[in-house]
């Protein structure tokens, strides 16, 4: 079976191809940071435009990359949801339309089981069962995996997303949008010990995330340190590296926990934040050290992309899930509603 994935959640535009027999055939994104970069954060007006504007040839190219016609298409799947709804409704409207005048069935996929199945993508995928950490600008959740449609929630934050928690620690160090790469190169040129930044809800049960107060602390710092509003460079450097360090041995220490509550020994990472060097260095030692294994997606799979649409689509089309007529797309969409990988849904 062959599968058009389109994904337009937020500020990137993502298609691609993917063959059920042959693998991932051609992928496209185009990245949408330029026009959001001025105003520190993403517009959703602008996102909803531009997608409108990329979509239909970013379709042409991987068509012509993948060296298929509309002919050779047997099923479209979309992102319906989470994310911005005017940019979803861009994708789940030229989605359907498609698949309408093509004669084939269209599915809306939720965005963050496309990132939770990023890394069957690679030639060394996991095997389920599994815990799932899904850390992005949006999310911050640690799931149990046991199939495909077969999620259960064991945390997550009760407040920002680590990404987003990047994104805003990189404001107050004046570093461009997205925050989350340079806050990360910064922090290469810190000192290491200099500044003891608190690991957030690690000394209590549980498997929530906050990140609230790590960035009231980090906002103290930065006044603290500045002198006459100006934060000396290496007093920037010392305190990306510290943030950066917190948020790292946070996750670790969740991610360890979920999997010995579990008696799990397969860890998988996805979503943007999965891109961080640090945190995948931590994790691998950290968890190797136990006997524990974590997979990854190719870095070019780690942020919003078409290919995680394609192949999470083409699961569950391959088995006659196809969108309702009534079907919308969901701002809000909680993992546990999906189904499993068996019989006929709505989106």
């Amino acid at each position: 079976m062959r599968v058009l994935g389109l994904e337009t959640s937020c500020d990137e535009t993502g298609v691609a191809i993917y063959d059920t027999d042959r693998g991932l055939l051609a992928h496209a994104l185009y990245s949408q940071i330029a026009v959001h970069a001025e105003y520190g954060g993403v517009v959703p007006e602008l996102a909803s435009r531009d997608h409108i504007r990329k979509t239909l040839p970013l379709i042409q190219q991987v068509l012509d990359e993948a060296d298929c016609a509309a002919t050779d298409i047997d099923g479209i799947a979309y992102t319906a949801g989470p994310g911005l709804v005017g940019a979803l409704m861009v994708g789940a409207t030229l989605a359907r339309s498609l698949a309408l005048g093509w004669g084939i069935p269209s599915l809306g996929v939720h965005h963050m089981e496309g990132h939770l199945l990023a890394p069957m993508l690679e030639a060394r995928a996991p095997d389920f069962p599994f815990i799932a950490l899904l850390v992005s600008g949006g999310h911050t959740q640690l799931v149990r995996v046991d199939d495909i449609g077969e999620y259960r929630v064991l945390g997550e934050s009760v407040d920002d997303a680590a990404g987003e928690a990047f994104d805003k620690v990189a404001k107050m160090l004046n570093l461009p949008y997205p925050g989350g790469p340079h806050v990360a190169r910064l922090a290469e040129a810190g000192t290491p010990g200099r500044f003891d930044f608190p690991r957030p809800m690690v000394n209590r049960p549980g498997l929530d995330f906050s990140f609230s107060g790590l960035k009231t602390h980090t906002l103290t710092t930065v006044r603290e340190c500045s002198v006459d509003g100006v934060l000396p460079e290496q007093d920037r450097c010392d305190i990306a590296r510290a943030f950066e360090e917190a948020v790292v041995a946070t996750l670790v220490i969740k991610c360890r926990r979920a999997l010995e509550q579990e008696q799990l020994s397969t860890l998988v990472m996805a979503g943007g934040v999965s891109a961080n060097r640090n945190l995948r260095a931590r994790l691998d030692a950290d968890l190797g050290k136990r006997g524990m294994q974590v997979f990854y997606p190719a870095p070019e799979f780690c942020t919003d992309n078409g290919a995680m649409i394609a192949y999470a689509g083409a699961r569950r089309l391959a088995v006659g899930q196809v969108d309702a007529f009534e079907t919308a797309v969901r701002p809000r969409w909680p993992m546990h509603e999906l189904p499993p990988l068996t019989g006929e849904r709505a989106a």
